[in-house]
């Protein structure tokens, strides 16, 4: 599943994909996959990303448009 939303998450955040593998202690190689959607990316580092950008998993999997999570449902 290609998640274009990784990338401009990152883009809108002026970082590169070796500043997003850091964070999550993975290599710039293995994050390109998950970017490009060659690899699933694993729900624990989807968690990393969603609290890092504080957005919702379900804005990153394109299941909504909206970026902020409601913290009532948590």
């Amino acid at each position: 599943m290609y998640l274009k939303e990784l990338k401009d998450l990152r883009i809108n955040n002026d970082l590169y994909q070796k500043e997003v593998a850091a964070i999550l202690k993975i290599t710039r190689q293995q994050y390109g996959l998950y970017e490009t959607g060659k690899r699933d990316i694993p729900i624990d580092l989807l968690i990393k990303l969603a609290v890092f950008y504080n957005v919702s998993i379900d804005y990153i999997l394109n299941r909504t448009n909206k970026k902020e999570f409601d913290r009532q449902t948590i």
